[in-house]
């Protein structure tokens, strides 16, 4: 039968396995140092393996293939369970795997709580405003820290910019949200790049522009992920 099935490069493998390890039907082995599709009825054809490839070596292609064996691939993967001695089989290991997996990503949700974020398209008076702890983000520090959004987003109201990128002076519209709005604390996360410090500037300048008295703080990200202050 003619249907979808993966495709290994074998000049683009690099041998790092990791695509044999997420195939949890076993349907690609190493071979003398390079990834192997080994049988094709243990190929589903979802390809669950191909954004784990470093390389890009694995590919979708349409052919003449045995269909997709379920049996099998059970089969195989109690043998798999009783050689390793793991208690269980590998099919019920891949089902506790895949509702651990959902758990987690239920709990990686997004913590922004208004839209949009940017502060060129920001409104400068709005409802969710209201009350607000402001937080003023430059877009790098985002993707600095994995824990962005429970670390810093959370219970916030999220404005994101970059001044070197946009080359505006983010300090007139950011006066007006803070002057016009019932804004209880700023606080400005930035990368250690002097760049960066655009925002910041923009920020204090608003603060003081606004005639406010309200809280502030900056905490300045390396370029490695670590909080410097």
């Amino acid at each position: 039968m003619i249907r979808r099935i993966i495709q290994i490069d074998e000049e683009k493998c690099n041998g790092c396995g990791v695509c044999a390890q997420a195939c949890h039907e076993g349907a690609i082995g190493m071979v003398a140092g390079k990834a192997k599709l080994l049988r094709d009825d243990y190929c589903d054809g979802l390809g669950d393996c191909l954004p784990t490839c470093p390389t890009g070596a694995i590919t979708f292609v349409e052919r003449e293939a045995a269909a997709y064996d379920e049996q099998a691939v059970l089969e195989h993967q109690k043998k798999q369970s009783q050689q390793s001695g793991c208690p269980g089989s590998r099919a019920q290991q891949i089902r506790r795997e895949a509702q651990q997996s959902s758990m987690r990503s239920e709990t990686v949700l997004s913590e922004l709580s208004q839209w949009p974020v940017q502060i060129k398209l920001a409104p400068v008076k709005a409802p969710y405003f209201s009350g607000a702890k402001l937080l003023v983000a430059a877009d790098c520090t985002a993707f600095a820290r994995g824990d962005f959004h429970e670390r810093f987003i959370k219970n916030h109201i999220t404005l994101i910019g970059c001044p070197k990128l946009d080359m505006v002076d983010y300090a007139q519209k950011l006066t007006e949200i803070i002057r016009q709005n019932d804004i209880q604390s700023v606080t400005v996360v930035r990368m250690e790049v002097p760049c960066c410090g655009g925002i910041e500037h923009a920020v204090k300048t608003a603060l003081q522009n606004s005639g406010k008295f309200i809280p502030w703080q900056v905490v300045t990200i390396a370029t490695d992920g670590r909080i410097l202050d």
